[in-house]
């Protein structure tokens, strides 16, 4: 990882605050452990009285190994319209349900959606498949919720961003294969799909992409906890499966200077060539985790987008 400064004319301006306030760390297996430390001091809920319309709860639903904590927000006024399950992301070594109740607030906020986050098992300690079926339980917990949180069971879709974009492709495929959960739609942003040396990028020089927040080092490292000596599934990698026919409806949204913008952009070509919906947004000048920068305007336009296609699939 590696902090930017103004020279990278490429970067969109208003995004350049957030590079300045991120380490230039990188990330393996010494120094895991303090990223992790920081992410648990950063990732405090909000104070109840900013959020009334929304209740944020700790729940324990039955898990693959026992039970799995995970955070719900519900809406505080009556039946949810929707739900959706959120799987966080962190390159699947780091990161907390926590760590994203502000944007879970304000979907709950602007969709009316029930949401529940699970506290998933991380890498290396617990390799693929463990952190995939914890999410599975989750969702399959969800769906059998329907009825208590006033949901229509087919209002139910998946969400997550960076590697829980692709743990949630990667459920999408296993809950078709094992037709296990109906998901009305899968909301991949910049999803980690490819592993090092099969991304669409590996055939082409992009010099300008995985420079900032998220580079080719950390997602090497993060890949090599996940997979272990294993090469991956019939699911994961997303990319590397070999049939997206049946799948969800899909969104897909990436900055043009993420690492993943190719392997983004191919999945979503190959999902379109499967037959499947597919909504592919691309934001100019914004690097991978850009939509922290919440004032920024490329920020909001994909917030707008992504309510827009919220609102069109869970009602």
């Amino acid at each position: 990882m590696q902090m930017a400064t103004v020279r990278d004319a490429h970067v969109d301006p208003e995004l350049l605050p957030l590079l300045e306030g991120f380490p230039d760390i990188p990330l393996n297996a010494e120094t895991l452990p303090g990223f992790r430390a920081a992410m648990v001091d950063m990732a405090v809920l909000p104070d109840p009285a900013t959020h009334p319309g929304v209740t944020i709860e700790e729940v324990s639903v039955p898990g693959p190994d026992g039970a799995l904590r995970c955070l719900l927000f519900r809406p505080a006024d009556g039946a949810a319209k929707g739900a959706l399950l959120h799987v966080h992301g962190g390159g699947g070594v780091m990161g907390l349900p926590e760590m994203d109740a502000l944007r879970n607030v304000a979907l709950v906020e602007a969709t009316g959606c029930v949401i529940l986050s699970p506290d998933y098992r991380l890498a290396p300690e617990h390799p693929h498949p463990a952190a995939l079926e914890d999410c599975h339980s989750a969702g399959a917990w969800l769906a059998s919720q329907a009825g208590q949180f006033g949901f229509p069971p087919e209002r139910l879709g998946v969400i997550g961003e960076s590697a829980g974009g692709g743990f949630a492709a990667a459920l999408a495929l296993l809950a078709r294969d094992r037709g296990s959960i109906s998901f009305a739609c899968q909301v991949l942003i910049y999803p980690m799909l490819a592993s090092p040396g099969a991304e669409a990028a590996a055939t082409h020089a992009d010099n300008r992409i995985g420079r900032h927040i998220w580079n080719r080092d950390a997602d090497g490292f993060a890949w090599g906890c996940m997979l272990g000596a294993s090469t991956g599934d019939a699911v994961m990698p997303p990319a590397a499966a070999a049939d997206l026919a049946g799948l969800p409806p899909a969104f897909i949204a990436v900055g043009e200077l993420d690492l993943f913008v190719h392997d983004d952009l191919a999945y979503a070509s190959r999902l379109l060539a499967a037959g499947i919906s597919t909504e592919a947004h691309l934001y100019p000048g914004a690097f991978h985790g850009f939509d922290r920068m919440g004032e920024a305007a490329v920020s909001q336009r994909f917030n707008a987008d992504l309510l827009d296609f919220l609102k069109r699939h869970l009602g």
